[in-house]
């Protein structure tokens, strides 16, 4: 018998209509963020080394925005999982990254949104690790102010089917929430600080649509 559930928004508290004053002031007072590192598992680690206080500790190789190409296929050895956000296309000039979503696959994927000024405005680029082979949508917008944070959701979950793709990999094994939630193993933004917020939010209003067992309802109900 299965158990039916009302569709509910997850987006209450997150500020859909936040905007950044502008992408481009990091790099303008050569200031690094971790954005800038390509690599998942490198940018994991340096994120780890700032928290304790160690940055200063860190082989420079592990900052460097991109990797030679021996570098990403000795990462490759220790585990595919490193190989993750490594493949991405390198950012040229004054281009950031301004999202990114990663994914829990063998080589841990990562799809970015880029940003760059074009004349009097900001050019965004949709991209993956495949080059642009999963990107099913609109690559590319143009916009004269920073996107809204709802703007750039919109924009990056069109593009890219977050959604078709946790479908893909969980509809055989009945959508567990938590475990779909784990695949995305980050999402996140050096400009919105609510952007894993409203993606989780989003992924939460699609599970919302799909019926559950009594059984599975009840496991997670007794477990909280």
């Amino acid at each position: 018998m299965r158990a039916t559930t009302t569709t509910t928004s997850h987006t209450d508290g997150i500020n859909l209509g936040y905007r950044p004053t502008s992408y481009f002031w990091a790099t303008d007072h050569h200031i690094p963020l971790l954005s800038d590192i390509k690599g998942a598992e490198r940018r994991r680690l340096y994120e780890l080394a700032l928290a304790a206080g160690q940055a200063d500790l860190v082989e420079p190789d592990l900052q460097q925005h991109a990797l030679r190409e021996d570098q990403r296929q000795a990462l490759g050895r220790i585990h595919p999982a490193f190989m993750g956000g490594e493949y991405l296309p390198s950012t040229r000039g004054r281009e950031v990254e301004i999202a990114r979503i990663t994914i829990a696959s063998t080589t841990q994927d990562v799809t970015c949104i880029y940003a760059r000024q074009v004349g009097q405005r900001i050019r965004y680029t949709l991209v993956d690790e495949y080059g642009g082979e999963t990107i099913e949508g609109r690559a590319t917008r143009t916009s004269t102010h920073p996107l809204t944070l709802v703007q750039l959701v919109d924009f990056f979950l069109q593009g890219w089917n977050l959604i078709a793709c946790l479908d893909c990999n969980f509809c055989d094994r009945g959508h567990p929430h938590d475990t779909i939630h784990d695949f995305i193993v980050d999402a996140s933004s050096s400009f919105y600080a609510e952007f894993g917020d409203l993606v989780r939010a989003r992924v939460n209003d699609w599970l919302d649509t799909i019926p559950r067992d009594e059984e599975e309802s009840e496991d997670e109900e007794d477990a909280a």
